[in-house]
């Protein structure tokens, strides 16, 4: 029986899930089709084709930002209709506790958190590049930043390096500078090199020309060796976005102290934020589970509604709050990416006991 209605239970606020996540996406995915129609055909080659692929490239991404509300949104909706029902009353009076209907629910919800896990981690990697490639809308401004012609921008300590080509595991470079610059900020000389490689962790540069920042001839070598740690992102990963990149590049950055594109901090925040995502789908199951025994009477369907969207709002806030202040380095990157979750685990708890008490 009581398995029986955990089965019941899971699979509606699955269909609801699905379907509230489907037609929030295909209603993005159209607008942005729509608003960008020209510039889509102009690069895919025009027709019906160029903007099936490009809404086809744009749906993970889409999917991946909207899964958490969608979980919520399907989560209420189940509650809200098994209230107006009074199926809830009537699975209380079986004896189901709050915290056991959270734990029949656990399943379904670490299905969801795989799926939104895979989606952020594999799908949304894989098409971010391509649509970086096509450079319509906000993706124009990554196309910028990273070069059409495949430049990389580094930095290793107070020096910037410029290459405008790497190969394929990033040990060889060409058309390099160097940027060396005081603690001040200010250019004391530039390093032009036609091509560098990486050995033993060191950068022997080739053909090299050194412009001083004083009027003095510049100096040319055939050969110097740089120790600055730089070391460019494997081919393709370049851009440093942690929200476009697998859990295994992030891991990769952070081993190599973010390659200068950004501090390492920033790639710890948003590894932790990506195992957070596993878990995300049962919080939201045990903030709305004790919701649902506060208003199981008196009409409260609609209150139980907005007050559950209201935690959802919130929760959201509080997590980009939260993000943000990993990225910048005001907290530890796991307290940033964890802080969230943690906090509303503790209100989902005290809720349950008081739920579990007042029954």
């Amino acid at each position: 029986m009581i398995s029986t209605i955990g089965w019941l239970v899971s699979r509606m606020i699955l269909v609801r899930f699905v379907a509230i996540l489907l037609g929030i996406s295909a209603f993005v995915v159209s607008l942005t089709l729509v608003t960008y129609s020209e510039e889509i055909m102009k690069q895919g080659g025009g027709g019906a084709i160029a903007l099936a692929h490009y809404a086809a490239l744009l749906l993970p991404v889409t999917a991946s930002a909207f899964m958490a509300i969608a979980v919520l949104l399907g989560i209420l909706l189940t509650l809200v209709e098994l209230s107006y029902r009074s199926e809830l009353t009537a699975i209380w009076a079986t004896g189901l506790s709050p915290l056991k209907v959270v734990v029949l629910l656990l399943p379904m919800s670490l299905v969801i958190g795989g799926i939104t896990f895979l989606i952020a981690d594999q799908a949304v990697p894989r098409v971010s590049s391509k649509l970086i490639d096509w450079g319509v809308g906000e993706y124009s401004r990554k196309k910028a930043q990273v070069g059409q012609k495949g430049a990389i921008w580094l930095r290793a300590g107070n020096d910037i390096l410029r290459a405008s080509k790497a190969n394929a595991d990033a040990s060889e470079l060409s058309n390099i500078i160097i940027f060396r610059r005081d603690a001040t900020g200010k250019l004391t000389e530039q390093i032009h090199a036609a091509s560098a490689r990486l050995t033993s962790r060191r950068w022997q540069l080739d053909d090299v020309i050194i412009y001083h920042a004083a009027n003095v001839e510049p100096n040319r070598v055939s050969r110097l060796i740089y120790s600055g740690n730089m070391r460019p992102a494997r081919e393709g990963k370049r851009s440093g976005e942690p929200s476009e990149m697998s859990t295994v590049d992030l891991g990769y950055f952070i081993r190599n102290a973010g390659f200068g594109i950004k501090p390492v901090h920033v790639f710890e925040t948003w590894w932790h934020r990506r195992m957070s995502l596993l878990f995300t789908p049962w919080l939201m199951v045990a903030l709305c589970i004790p919701l649902a025994v506060k208003f199981r009477r008196g009409g409260g369907a609609g209150r139980l509604f907005m007050v559950g969207l209201a935690v959802g709002f919130t929760y959201s806030i509080f997590e980009g709050i939260s993000l943000t202040m990993g990225e910048v380095g005001f907290v530890p990157p796991w307290f940033g990416a964890w802080a969230p979750f943690l906090v509303y685990a503790a209100v989902a708890g005290a809720m349950t006991f008081r739920a579990e008490t007042v029954t």
